[in-house]
C-alpha cells in the first residue's frame, strides 16, 4: 500500500501502552505479521483486504508501538517487488506529514519559493525519459527501486511515450490514479482509489483497464530551477495537470484556503489533503528516502478513525437496559474529542468480542454522535469484566437504592429532558448532585425540594436555586401527557398523542381491549401496558404526585 512518510497526528502520538516488555514483543509482531500480510495479498494479488485508511492508521499505530519500546522502526507502507526489482534515477523521498495548520505555519517560517497542490491519491511511480523516449517506469518500492511497469506504463494514455526539449532526458515522480471527473472529496470521500489503482498495476491481464488511469507528476528533479518553468514545461509535454493544481503560497492561511477549496470543488481525482513543496529542491543525487525536508503534507481529517479501546463500562438506561459503552483514547472526528462510543446490547458486545487493546474504526453518525464502524485489530490479551445481573426492567428502580444508582439517575435524566417535562439546566450532573444531597427517595423527590433547601445545596448559588425551583413548580402544571412520559408509561409518541385521556383513573380504567384501539398496541403490548399501570410500585408513586399537587393524579 503505497503511502510515504511519517504520520505526526494527534491520533498517533497517543500515550504509550502499559505493556511489559514481553506482552509488548508479542503485540508488536502479531500487528508487524498481519500488515506483512495484507501487503503480501496487495502486491500479489493487486486487491486490498482493508481499507486505505485502516491500513494507513494501523500502520502509524505500529510505528508509534515501535518507538515506545525502543525497536527499530520499519516502514510498513511498501513491500518489495515480488520480481527483479530497478533501482530509481533518483530516490523516492515520501512526505512528512504534518498535523494541522499551526504546524504547517511553524514549517513555513523562513520557506521561500513555497507551491501548494492537492495531494492526489493513487499510487507513486518513477518515469525516466532518455532521448525523447520512455525508458521505464517503475513502482515506488521502498523508495530506492521498485518493480519495472515501463509495460504497463505503455497502455496509459495519459503518460507520453515521447517528449522533446528539456523532458527529453528527464526523471519525474508523480502519482497514477483513477481518473474521476466531477469527484468531490468532501461528498464522496477517497472510495480507496490507492488500492483500486494497486489492483489494476497488479494484475497480469486486462491491460485495457489502465486507460481508466491518469497522471500527476509532482517532482521533477534537477529540472529547471523556476517552478514556474517547470510547470510550463510539463504542460507542453502533456503533463498539464500539475500546472493546473499547483499554486504559488506565502502562508499557512493560504494554504488552508487551497485545502478547504479542493475538499469541496469537483477535481478530477481523489485527494486526501494537499502537499506544500519549496520550488527550490536539493540535486536528485541528495535524495533519500524520509529525507525530503523541502516537502510536506497536510491530510483531511478522516472521516472515520481508529481508536484504541481503554476500558468497557455497562451503562443501565431508564428501562432498565444494559448498554456496553467502549472507553477510548481519545480522538478527534471532524473536530470533536471522541473519548467513548456505544456498542450496544451486552449480547452485541459478546458477538463483537471486544476489550480493552482492541482498536476500532470510528466514525460519526448524525448529529455527532460517536458510531461503531467494525473492530479492526484485536489485542492479544483478552480480559474481559462481567456484565451486571440482567434484572433490571421498566418496573425496576423508581425508588433510590445503591444497586438502582445507575437507572435511578437514567429516570430522572429522561423525565428532565425538553420532550418530557422539559425542566431546562439541571442535567444528569446536576441530578446526582440533588439526589445525594437531598437523600431522595424516589424519581419525584424533587417536587417537594423547597427554596431554602435548593439554596443550601452544595455549588448551587441562590440566583441558580431560585430558577431551578421555578422550573420545577412549573412541572405542576405540565400537560398531563407529559407526566404519563415522565413516570414511564411504554407508550409511544404516536399512541400518546391519540389518547384523550387526561386523568391517571382513566387511564386504569382502560382493559387490553380499548388499549387496543390505540395506534400501533397490539395484545402483548395492551398486556404490558396494563401490567405497568397497576404495579404496586407504580400505584405508590401515583399517590405521592396525587399529594405533590400534579394535575391529572388528584
Amino acid at each position: 500500500m503505497i503511502g510515504v512518510g511519517l504520520l505526526f497526528t494527534l491520533q498517533v502520538e497517543a500515550a504509550c501502552p502499559a505493556w511489559s516488555p514481553t506482552r509488548a514483543e508479542q503485540e508488536i509482531a502479531q500487528l508487524e505479521a498481519q500488515i506483512s500480510g495484507w501487503n503480501k495479498v496487495y502486491w500479489q494479488q493487486g486487491e486490498s483486504e482493508v481499507s486505505d485508511g485502516v491500513y494507513d492508521q494501523l500502520s502509524a499505530r505500529l510505528t508509534q508501538w515501535q518507538r515506545c519500546f525502543g525497536m527499530t522502526t520499519v516502514e510498513q507502507t511498501s513491500l518489495s517487488p515480488l520480481g527483479k526489482t530497478v533501482k530509481h534515477p533518483v530516490a523516492h523521498t515520501g512526505v512528512r506529514k504534518l498535523a494541522d495548520a499551526r504546524s504547517m505555519d511553524e514549517w513555513m517560517k523562513g520557506r521561500e519559493g513555497m507551491w501548494v497542490q492537492p495531494k492526489v491519491d493513487g499510487v507513486a511511480v518513477t518515469l525516466a525519459y532518455q532521448d525523447g523516449h520512455l525508458k521505464q517506469a517503475i513502482s515506488r518500492g521502498d523508495g530506492l527501486s521498485g518493480e519495472d511497469w515501463t509495460e504497463k506504463a505503455r497502455h496509459i494514455p495519459a503518460i507520453p511515450q515521447n517528449v522533446s526539449g528539456a523532458l527529453a532526458n528527464s526523471v519525474l515522480q508523480g502519482e497514477i490514479f483513477l481518473r474521476a471527473e466531477g469527484h468531490v472529496q468532501k461528498k464522496m470521500g477517497g472510495m480507496n482509489a490507492r488500492s483500486k489503482v494497486a489492483g489494476m498495476l497488479m494484475r497480469q491481464s486486462n491491460s485495457q483497464s489502465l486507460s481508466a488511469l491518469s497522471l500527476f507528476i509532482w517532482a521533477w528533479p534537477d529540472g529547471p530551477a523556476s517552478m514556474r518553468e517547470r510547470l510550463n514545461l510539463l504542460a507542453a509535454s502533456g503533463f498539464e495537470l500539475a500546472a493546473r493544481y499547483s499554486h504559488s503560497v506565502t502562508s499557512a492561511r493560504e494554504v488552508a484556503e487551497w485545502r478547504s477549496r479542493w475538499f469541496n470543488a469537483p477535481l478530477p481525482f481523489a485527494t486526501d489533503g494537499v502537499v506544500v513543496r519549496m520550488g527550490k529542491e536539493p540535486e536528485g543525487s541528495r535524495w533519500l528516502p524520509t529525507q525530503g525536508d523541502w516537502v510536506v503534507a497536510w491530510k483531511y481529517q478522516p472521516v472515520s478513525q481508529v481508536a484504541e479501546v481503554s476500558g468497557i463500562h455497562f451503562a443501565i438506561g431508564r428501562t432498565g437496559k444494559i448498554a456496553v459503552v467502549a472507553e477510548l483514547q481519545p480522538i478527534m472526528l471532524n473536530d470533536k474529542r471522541v473519548q467513548r462510543v456505544n456498542i450496544g446490547s451486552v449480547a452485541r458486545w459478546q458477538s463483537l468480542d471486544i476489550t480493552a487493546g482492541d482498536q476500532l474504526l470510528i466514525s460519526l453518525a448524525g448529529q455527532g454522535i460517536p458510531r461503531l464502524e467494525s473492530v479492526v485489530w484485536r489485542a492479544l490479551e483478552r480480559t474481559k469484566p462481567e456484565p451486571p445481573a440482567a434484572d433490571f426492567n421498566s418496573l425496576t428502580c423508581f425508588y433510590r437504592t445503591v444497586a438502582c444508582r445507575e437507572q435511578f439517575l437514567a429516570r430522572l435524566a429522561w423525565l428532565g429532558s425538553p420532550a418530557v417535562l422539559d425542566i431546562e439546566g439541571v442535567g444528569e450532573v446536576g441530578w446526582q448532585r440533588l439526589a445525594t444531597a437531598h437523600s431522595f427517595e424516589h424519581i419525584f423527590s424533587w417536587l417537594g425540594l423547597t427554596l431554602t433547601q435548593l439554596q443550601s445545596t452544595p455549588g448551587m448559588t441562590a440566583e441558580r436555586a431560585q430558577q431551578v425551583w421555578h422550573r420545577f413548580d412549573m412541572t405542576r402544571r405540565q400537560p398531563f401527557r407529559r407526566w404519563i412520559k415522565a413516570i414511564g408509561v411504554p407508550l409511544s409518541n404516536a399512541a400518546l398523542k391519540a389518547l384523550d385521556d387526561s386523568t391517571w383513573r382513566q387511564l386504569l380504567a382502560r382493559n387490553e381491549q380499548r388499549w387496543q384501539t390505540l395506534p400501533g398496541i397490539g395484545p402483548e403490548k395492551a398486556r404490558s401496558l396494563v401490567t405497568f399501570l397497576h404495579d404496586p410500585v407504580v400505584s405508590s408513586l401515583v399517590e405521592k404526585l396525587r399529594k405533590l399537587g400534579v394535575a391529572g393524579f388528584n
